[in-house]
């Protein structure tokens, strides 16, 4: 997936200027894909250019014009033939997992300190994530909650998804830590 299509999104969901952009990307779209202001406002003008957006100059006092962005016809059939394409599958590409293949190499210590950290930064989202469930689909127990039909269940289920990838994650950590701190604590006593 490209950038391009998060703002897609985004604009089928609200017209916007590129700072609310940057601060959706911040709060929700950025924890599943990732990008900075510049990135955004690059794309934006982009998107102008190719005629998938339109953009209305509102001026304001004792400030530049502000650009408000809005997904144009074009800009709706793109992202439907998006929509339409197959997902591409990831393949998993994970440093922690190549240096664990490789710990009889290096110092285990150091590894058990980073799978700590990954652990760490993985329950920090999880966290997170399960707040944003808390405030923002109070009312959602499950995906055929009543109170979720259309784009709310659409974010509610991408919200869901990351929930469980995050858990998974702080799991298999667990189990990492768990297998390996027994195997560094017989070789100190030796």
């Amino acid at each position: 997936m490209a950038l391009d299509h998060a703002i897609l999104i985004s604009l089928a969901e609200r017209p916007g200027t590129g700072y609310e952009l940057g601060r959706q990307f911040s709060t929700s779209l950025g924890h599943f894909w990732p990008a900075t202001r510049q990135q955004i406002y690059r794309t934006l003008t982009r998107l102008h250019t190719d005629g998938l957006v339109t953009c209305e100059d509102i001026p304001q006092q004792s400030r530049p014009d502000k650009k408000v962005y809005t997904l144009s016809d074009k800009g709706e059939v793109a992202l439907a033939s998006w929509i339409a394409e197959p997902s591409t599958v990831p393949a998993l590409r994970d440093d922690l997992g190549v240096k664990l293949r490789g710990a009889e190499h290096g110092d285990l210590a150091d590894i058990l300190t980073d799978v700590r950290n990954h652990r760490s930064v993985h329950a920090e989202r999880l966290a997170l994530y399960r707040g944003y469930a808390v405030t923002q689909f109070p009312d959602a127990t499950t995906p055929d909650s009543p109170a979720l039909t259309g784009r709310r269940l659409h974010q509610y289920l991408v919200l869901r998804g990351g929930i469980r990838l995050e858990e998974s994650f702080v799991a298999w950590c667990d189990e990492v830590l768990a297998a390996l701190t027994p195997a560094t604590e017989k070789s100190t006593d030796d």
